[in-house]
Formats: C-alpha cells, sequence, structure tokens
C-alpha cells in the first residue's frame, strides 16, 4: 500500500513539472524580494503558535497547557506528519500533552478532531466563496465533499459539547466506562466554556496567516491575483494534505496549485508548475527547519 501512495505521489509530481522550464525557475528565484519572502515564511512559521494559542484554549477548562508548551507539541506533531507517509504527527503531540498534563490520551484526541472541525467549517466557507465564481467542477466537488464531513462532524460533537453537564459524583471507579466517562464530562466542560468560542476565533486567525505566502508568491510572479484566490488555493492544498501521500506532500500540493492557477485562471501551464514549486518550498521548508 505504501508503495502504491509514494508511486501516485511521484506520478502526480512528474505530470505537474511535465513542461516546466528549470532554467526559469532559477531566474525566479534570483528574482524574489527577500523582505516579502522572509514576511511569507514568518506568517506560515506564525501559524502554529497560533495554533498552540487555539489548542490551549480548547483545553482550558480540563488542564493547564501553557502556550509555548502546546506549540511546541504541535511543532513536534507536524515535523511526524511531514517525514513519514502515516500522518502520525497528531497522536504524537497528543502523547507528548498526556505526559506533560495528565490529560487523558482520548479527550487530547477529542481536541485535535475538534480542531480539525473548526479548521473544516471555515474552510468550506472560504473554497465555496472563492471557487463560486470559478467553472472548475472537480475543485468545487472538493469543496462540497468537506462540507459533507464538516456537517457529519459538527452534528456528532454539538452533541458531545452542548450536552448537559455530568455529576462528577456519579463516575464509575474504574475500567473503560470510567474513561468514558471521563471523556463525555471533559467534552462537555470544554463546550460550555467561552474559551471553545475563543478558539473558533483563532482558527479564523489561523487560516489567514497561512494565505499570507500564497498572496506573496503571487506578488512576487506579477500574476495580479487578490487575497480572496490565495485564500482558495490555500484551503485547497490543506483539503488535499488530508489525502494519504508522500512525506511532506510531495505531489500533490504541486498537482492542486498548478490545477487551480491553470483551470482558475488561465496561468500559462509552464508558469504554473514553477510557481507550484516555490510555494512548496516557501511553506513547507522554514516550518521544517
Amino acid at each position: 500500500m505504501l508503495g502504491v501512495v509514494y508511486a501516485a505521489s511521484i506520478a502526480i509530481l512528474l505530470w505537474t513539472l511535465r513542461d516546466a522550464d528549470f532554467a526559469r525557475l532559477l531566474d525566479d528565484v534570483e528574482h524574489l524580494n527577500l523582505l516579502w519572502i522572509a514576511t511569507g515564511a514568518l506568517a506560515m512559521v506564525a501559524v502554529f503558535f497560533a495554533q498552540g494559542l487555539r489548542w490551549k484554549l480548547i483545553l482550558a477548562p480540563v488542564a493547564p497547557l501553557p502556550v509555548l508548551a502546546a506549540a511546541r507539541a504541535v511543532f513536534v506533531g507536524l515535523f511526524a506528519s511531514e517525514v513519514t507517509p502515516v500522518r502520525a504527527g497528531e497522536l504524537v503531540r497528543c502523547y507528548l500533552v498526556n505526559r506533560w498534563t495528565q490529560l487523558p490520551f482520548s479527550v487530547a484526541i477529542a481536541s485535535v478532531v475538534l480542531e480539525r472541525l473548526f479548521d473544516g467549517i471555515l474552510m468550506w466557507v472560504a473554497l465555496r466563496y472563492t471557487l463560486s465564481e470559478l467553472n472548475v467542477p472537480r475543485l468545487v466537488l472538493a469543496a462540497d465533499g468537506l462540507g459533507v464531513a464538516v456537517a457529519a462532524g459538527v452534528i456528532v460533537f454539538g452533541a458531545a459539547l452542548f450536552r448537559p453537564k455530568l455529576k462528577h459524583a456519579e463516575m464509575p471507579k474504574d475500567g473503560w466506562r470510567k474513561r468514558w466517562f471521563v471523556l463525555q464530562e471533559d467534552l462537555a466542560l470544554i463546550g460550555h466554556s467561552w474559551y471553545l468560542w475563543a478558539a473558533l476565533a483563532v482558527t479564523g486567525v489561523s487560516l489567514l496567516l497561512q494565505v499570507v505566502p500564497v498572496w506573496v508568491l503571487y506578488r512576487e510572479y506579477g500574476l495580479g491575483l487578490g487575497f480572496g484566490p490565495a485564500l482558495g488555493l490555500m484551503m485547497l492544498i490543506r483539503v488535499a494534505a488530508a489525502l494519504p501521500q508522500a512525506p511532506a506532500s510531495v505531489g500533490f500540493f504541486q498537482g492542486v496549485t498548478r490545477e487551480f492557477l491553470e483551470l482558475g485562471f488561465a496561468v500559462p501551464s509552464d508558469k504554473a508548475a514553477r510557481f507550484s514549486l516555490l510555494l512548496w518550498a516557501l511553506i513547507k521548508l522554514p516550518v521544517l527547519v
């Protein structure tokens, strides 16, 4: 199975770069404004500190987690996800927080799923907004698929978060029943706290920061595209990152970027291919370093 995933990623990468002029890619790099590129890179790094703050806010009603510790766990998890094909980073960071705070592992996992649900809600809104005027059915289909998954998640987690609080005195003494009770109790505490809505607001800030590198590179390439198309492309890259693929999203990242620019905005294929490589480097390399 792993071989199939790698083969698919490599095939998509080769298809994306099939007509790229790599000599012009070097010229592109030489003409980049380093100040703007640094701004994009710093914004991408700041995303993960914002995610650390969001995680702290979600867990605030049930466990004390310093922002820097949360960000540290997020970075470790990110590295694990980027360098391995199994995307184990979420489990790694939940394990770390479990060790640092004694928070039940199940609650840590549930909090990460809640983060993804927050992401999904705002990503779906952003995609529907940015793709509404583009005649690219495949991309619209991806947005609608995300919307269905988000709706299902909202129903399930809504029932868990906003149910009446449990009476702690009724907690079973041990076994799986106790662990299940603790999970329900902690989710209810999270759902009835204002920290939950603060975390949703931070999610919006995090997503906007992710758009900055795309917008910066649009500017440097003279594509004449604004914040809306940058938002749409970044959200599609995020959706594609959920698929099984080679480490660091090699292949799918470039393929989605080229298709979005070429089909949505008639960017020449060679230019779109070169852009996809530089955008990958701008988004992935600073964070990994």
